[in-house]
C-alpha cells in the first residue's frame, strides 16, 4: 500500500488552524540510545503531520516545519538524523534550502520527498548532495529504508567531522614557530631546508619538529602528512 493511501486511511481529516512547530518527541524504547531525529519540512500540514505520526510510531523523534525559513531559524539538537524535504514550498524551495544548508556546512543528509519531481530536478538535487529523491506516493518500507541509509550517512559524516575537530584542536596547541615547521615538514622539506628558510639552526628545527610530533601524537611524518591532508593544509596556497 502506498504511503499516501495509508495516510489517507489513517488520517483523513486535515488539521485546522496555523501550524507552527512540533517539538521532537522521543519514541524509542531504549532510553540509553537517543532515537534519530527526522526533520520534516513540508508546507502541507496534513501530510507532514501524518508522516510525523508514522515516523514516531516507527521509533524516531520527529520535528515538523512548515517552511525552509522556519527550519533555518531553529537551533538544532545535536543528535543523529536527516531531513525529509519537499521540493515546492512557499518561500524557499527545496533546492534553495539545500543550497543554504550546504553553505553553512550542514552534515544532515537530505531526502527529497515530493509530488513535484522530474528527472532534471532530481538529477540536480542528487548532484548537489541529496541522499535520495523519492516521489509521492512512496511505500512505507521504501521510506524507512531511505531514512536508515541517511542516518548511517549522518553518522559517517559526524565521525569524520569529529576527527577533523580533534586534529584542529591538536594544531591549536602549536606555537607560531611550530606551526611554520609543521607546514614545511608535511610538504617534504628536510631539516636543513627548513632551517635555511626560517633563518635558524638545524638543531632548533629538530626540537620544534619533535614538539610537533608529540603534540600531534604521531610517530611518523606520513601520519603528520595524513593529518595535514585531512585538514586541507596541503591544498592551501603557501
Amino acid at each position: 500500500m502506498s504511503l499516501c493511501r495509508m495516510m489517507a486511511n489513517e488520517y483523513p481529516r486535515r488539521a485546522k488552524g496555523r501550524y507552527a512547530y512540533s517539538l521532537p518527541v522521543r519514541a524509542a524504547s531504549d532510553m540509553n540510545t537517543p532515537a534519530a531525529l527526522i526533520h520534516i519540512i513540508d508546507d502541507d500540514v496534513s501530510f507532514r503531520t501524518a508522516i510525523g505520526r508514522l515516523l514516531r510510531a516507527s521509533g524516531y523523534q520527529v520535528a515538523l516545519y512548515h517552511s525552509g525559513e522556519q527550519f533555518l531559524n531553529v537551533l538544532l539538537a545535536d543528535v543523529p538524523g536527516c531531513i525529509l524535504l519537499d521540493m515546492r514550498m512557499s518561500g524557499l524551495s527545496g533546492l534553495q534550502l539545500q543550497d543554504r544548508l550546504k553553505q553553512v556546512d550542514s552534515i544532515l543528509p537530505i531526502l527529497f520527498l515530493t509530488g513535484h519531481g522530474d528527472i532534471p530536478t532530481s538529477v540536480k538535487a542528487i548532484k548537489a548532495g541529496a541522499e535520495d529523491f523519492l516521489s509521492k506516493p512512496v511505500s512505507k518500507d521504501t521510506l524507512l529504508e531511505a531514512i536508515e541509509r541517511a542516518i548511517a550517512r549522518y553518522r559517517e559524516r559526524r565521525k569524520q567531522r569529529d576527527q577533523i575537530d580533534h586534529y584542529r584542536a591538536l594544531l591549536s596547541t602549536f606555537t607560531p614557530r611550530e606551526g611554520e615547521v609543521f607546514a614545511l615538514v608535511v610538504r617534504g622539506q628536510m631539516n636543513k631546508q627548513i632551517a635555511y628558510e626560517l633563518g635558524t639552526t638545524v638543531r632548533t628545527i629538530k626540537a620544534h619538529r619533535r614538539a610537533v610530533m608529540q603534540k600531534l601524537k604521531v610517530r611518523s611524518v606520513a601520519e603528520a602528512v595524513s593529518i595535514a591532508e585531512r585538514l586541507g593544509i596541503l591544498s592551501a596556497k603557501n
